[in-house]
């Protein structure tokens, strides 16, 4: 009798072993997608040091990030679209002059309004707000990539050199510098 009730036994713990190997991954997955969908939204200065890195490679240099003039999103898939100001004094004037901030997104973003908009693919890039209302992204060449239209919002009560702030418009964020924006959203 004894040893039947330790075959029992063991065949119980094998159960309740391989149970709890189906039951781990799913809770483990639950509790990932509760969080994630807790934490989207737009990141703050501080979010950003475990992101962001401290230099960034851009026209054969290094450049140091302006941590506390960053700014980004969290999407509700844990993906990230990140931007920060750069100190470029050690590049020429005219780069100096298309090249602020390092843009990184991790998703396909669509950058400007209307018939302007363009799309982007992931990846890193230098922006810069330039004259005449426009905003560029450029490849880590420095070669053009992509000029929309951006705009200026007398309205915005507490301008800072760089943020990302959300709009009315569900899933669409504007990258402030200043009170010039650009707006942009995810797309596919």
């Amino acid at each position: 009798m004894s040893e039947m009730a330790a075959t029992r036994r063991t065949a119980l713990a094998g159960i309740v072993a391989i149970s709890l190997s189906l039951l781990t991954p799913c809770m483990a997955q639950q509790k990932e997608s509760a969080t994630t969908a807790k934490t989207a939204g737009i990141l703050k200065p501080a979010e950003m040091a475990n992101l962001m890195p401290d230099q960034v490679f851009f026209r054969g240099q290094s450049a140091t990030v302006q941590m506390r003039n960053s700014g980004g999103v969290r999407y509700a898939d844990g993906m990230f679209t990140l931007a920060a100001l750069v100190d470029t004094s050690g590049y020429s004037s005219g780069i100096q002059q298309r090249y602020q901030a390092y843009l990184i997104t991790e998703v396909p973003l669509e950058l400007g309004d209307g018939s302007d908009a363009r799309k982007l693919v992931p990846g890193a890039y230098g922006v810069g707000f330039i004259q005449n209302d426009r905003f560029i992204v450029m490849d880590l060449g420095a070669h053009e990539l992509l000029n929309v239209g951006s705009h200026h919002d007398g309205e915005l009560h507490r301008p800072t050199p760089l943020q990302v702030l959300e709009t009315p418009a569900s899933g669409t964020y504007r990258l402030y510098a200043g009170r010039s924006f650009v707006a942009l959203r995810r797309t596919q």
